[in-house]
């Protein structure tokens, strides 16, 4: 299995002197997904958990609503110069009756790990629209409990703490208990992966979550949220006007610059408790 981090030299210089030491840099590398032995995407990601990624990608995509949509997850193919397998490859086999994703001209087969959307190349295959609408969620959380979730993150976000490479996201219960943490160099993929999680729990649609991210609220976060039928999401850092958009469109209720006491409800208030 890949390495979720490599050690590289570095020399380091400040204040204090000039000297050379080991790093830890957070692992990038490609995941190719395949469906039914054909490619659909190509991603750039921390290694580990990825069947999950695969799980939550093809939720957020609209292809499957949940775990008996996928048949099976294996790893192909991909082999290094020394011929052992890379574990880059992962091909997805779907349930009989699921019907495959469109690989059509609208998608470039590519992502990297900045962008969740920069794979598709037309406009109408960019915006999805969710099986299980987020705004009848009753999901309601005190506002002193969203203040500690960043905190409660951070603790958990191992990776982060050796590298400061990586992005992290969380689904959380309204008592503030972490669920699942998951990290990833694309903070997309981070998202995927635990909503992967909640497929392969059988927790999907799950409106009984919030989605927290350790950095801003972007168009596809909120789409991903929205596609699990989750209604809150609380970014540590500020929400496009896109995503601000979207959240309000779907009755999804978006939180952003949650950080000590303070926080900007942009829409839904009415699931934050004071």
């Amino acid at each position: 299995m890949g390495r979720v981090t490599v050690r590289r030299p570095v020399r380091r210089i400040s204040a204090t002197g000039d000297r050379r030491r080991p790093d830890a840099l957070a692992a990038e590398e490609p995941l190719e997904l395949r469906v039914g032995g054909k490619a659909l995407a190509v991603t750039m990601r921390t290694p580990g958990h990825d069947v999950e990624l695969a799980h939550g990608f093809l939720l957020s995509e609209g292809v499957i609503g949940g775990r008996a949509d996928i048949a099976v997850a294996r790893y192909c193919d991909g082999v290094d110069d020394q011929g052992r397998n890379t574990y880059n490859v992962l091909d997805i086999a779907l349930a009989d009756g699921v019907a495959p994703p469109d690989t059509g001209v609208e998608r470039n087969f590519y992502t990297t790990s900045s962008c969740g959307v920069c794979g598709k190349a037309a406009l109408d295959a960019v915006k999805l629209k969710t099986r299980f609408s987020p705004a009848g969620a009753a999901f309601a959380v005190k506002s002193e409990t969203l203040a500690g979730l960043p905190d409660a993150l951070r603790a958990r976000q191992k990776v982060f703490a050796s590298t400061g490479g990586l992005h992290a996201a969380a689904l959380f219960a309204p008592d503030g208990e972490l669920a699942v943490v998951r990290e990833d160099v694309g903070r997309h993929n981070a998202v995927d992966k635990v909503l992967g999680w909640a497929v392969l729990e059988g927790r999907v649609p799950a409106p009984g979550y919030g989605l927290l991210v350790s950095g801003r609220a972007s168009f596809e976060l909120v789409q991903k949220a929205a596609m699990a039928g989750i209604g809150l999401l609380a970014a540590v850092s500020a929400p496009s006007s896109l995503a601000v958009e979207l959240a309000e469109e779907n009755g999804m209720t978006l939180i952003g610059f949650l950080r000590g006491d303070s926080m900007n409800l942009y829409t839904g208030d009415h699931r934050v408790l004071t």
